[in-house]
């Protein structure tokens, strides 16, 4: 049997938990030297005089740790496609060394592809929720999935 998830299951899935993930000072330094070197991510002293008031992650941290959850969480067992990309990203809160940021996705639309009808898209928006309940992060976009095959013999 077939336990890859398509386009029809997971356009039946209205919202999703993803998933937790608790940032610390460390990590948040290790990927903002590596991807977003900005002082008030790479030095929690020097961020101490940001606008901030102290290390924060990068937005692209709290995107990454998103997108490995999603992929945890669903993606490599799906029929997945990849996505023709995002149309927005929003940091509504800074997130902190010691916050714990839970991850839900939230099916918005779906519709079968005009050009290529054995693909479906799923229109997606991710929400990024902090200890207290605050929305640190949204992102929307599309996902490509295969459709699932029509079933064989009569």
């Amino acid at each position: 049997m077939d336990d890859l998830l398509y386009w029809e299951d997971l356009q039946q899935e209205e919202s999703a938990e993803l998933g937790s993930h608790t940032f610390t000072a460390e990590e948040i330094i290790a990927f903002a030297r590596q991807f977003d070197p900005q002082p008030f991510h790479t030095d929690a002293e020097a961020a101490k005089g940001t606008i901030f008031g102290g290390l924060i992650a990068s937005g692209w941290h709290t995107c990454s740790v998103g997108m490995r959850l999603m992929v945890d969480r669903y993606v490599n067992r799906s029929a997945s496609l990849g996505s023709p990309g995002l149309d927005n990203i929003r940091w509504l809160a800074p997130v902190r060394a010691g916050d714990t940021i839970t991850y839900r996705r939230v099916t918005t639309a779906t519709r079968v592809s005009e050009s290529k009808p054995e693909i479906g898209l799923v229109q997606t928006r991710w929400e990024a929720l902090n200890q207290r309940g605050e929305m640190v992060m949204t992102m929307a976009g599309w996902g490509m999935f295969r459709r699932r095959p029509a079933p064989q013999g009569g």
